[in-house]
């Protein structure tokens, strides 16, 4: 397969499904700025959303989910199975240590590629708990990262780089190599096909939601932050003022949110390259 189709079946796969998970992935960020005063369960910020917002609410900056898939998972499933093809021709297949090294340097650099949509997607996300007269009312993902151009200086697209790198090579890190493994343990006994995609995807998706949550809460906050704040002060804040058990916060949401993402991103993926090979023999 040509290196670029690795990309370009990664973004694909992602943008379908997003489209799906979106409305986990919103509540999941609603919860995770409630901060300390305000510790809404699962039901009460759905409950809310609907309330204040409609069915429409949920799907709240889809553009800047697209978006963010379009760059940031075309960049991270693109590098890590261009790496990994090469690892494998090299040197054989990767073992598990070396697959969460391919996991967190694709992770890395899709992340960085893919900033500016996550600063825009956590601002659109975010609007709707605001009350009226502070939305910032993006149109779109292209009016957001215009108007923070704009109004606050491209640097600010940036912001929160760091902790959106650091969460992604953990995320990756879990997510690719775990489904990896889980791959190549359970194709003996399940054969290839979409039983085995859905398992390793499962299992991939636990393991990465588990993992990911505590930079994905301080990241989340660190970007939505009207002025700039670093992670590790973040982090110690949300500990001090609402205990360790708060990272994790939002656990339900946010599986809810990775574990159909990872299954769907996977089958999409797997079917894309089946596609191809399909093709390629005719």
């Amino acid at each position: 397969m040509p290196g670029w189709l690795n990309f370009v079946f990664g973004g694909l796969s992602g943008m379908m499904g997003i489209c799906v998970v979106q409305p986990a992935d919103l509540v999941k960020t609603r919860m995770q700025l409630a901060g300390p005063r305000g510790n809404p369960s699962v039901l009460a910020t759905v409950s809310n959303i609907l309330k204040k917002e409609g069915i429409t609410g949920f799907y709240t900056g889809l553009s800047a989910a697209l978006f963010r898939q379009a760059t940031y998972t075309t960049g991270r499933l693109g590098c890590y199975n261009g790496i990994s093809n090469y690892y494998t021709t090299a040197y054989g297949v990767p073992s598990f240590p070396v697959k969460l090294v391919i996991g967190m340097i694709a992770g890395g650099i899709g992340a960085f590629i893919g900033t500016p949509a996550e600063v825009a997607l956590i601002r659109m996300t975010a609007d709707g708990r605001l009350p009226p007269e502070q939305r910032r009312n993006y149109k779109n993902v292209f009016n957001a990262l215009a108007r923070i151009s704009r109004e606050e200086g491209p640097a600010m697209m940036f912001r929160g780089a760091t902790a959106t790198v650091t969460r992604a090579m953990v995320v990756n890190a879990a997510q690719l190599s775990t489904y990896a493994q889980a791959r190549e343990m359970l194709l003996p006994q399940l054969g290839d096909g979409i039983v085995l995609h859905f398992i390793a995807s499962l299992i991939s998706g636990l393991v990465t939601t588990f993992a990911s949550l505590p930079v994905d809460i301080v990241k989340t906050r660190v970007q939505n932050s009207a002025k700039g704040t670093s992670q590790v002060s973040v982090l110690m804040s949300v500990i001090k003022n609402e205990g360790v058990f708060a990272l994790w916060k939002g656990f339900i949401p946010t599986y809810a949110k990775i574990g159909p993402l990872t299954i769907l991103i996977f089958i999409f993926l797997e079917q894309l390259n089946s596609l191809y090979y399909k093709y390629q023999e005719q």
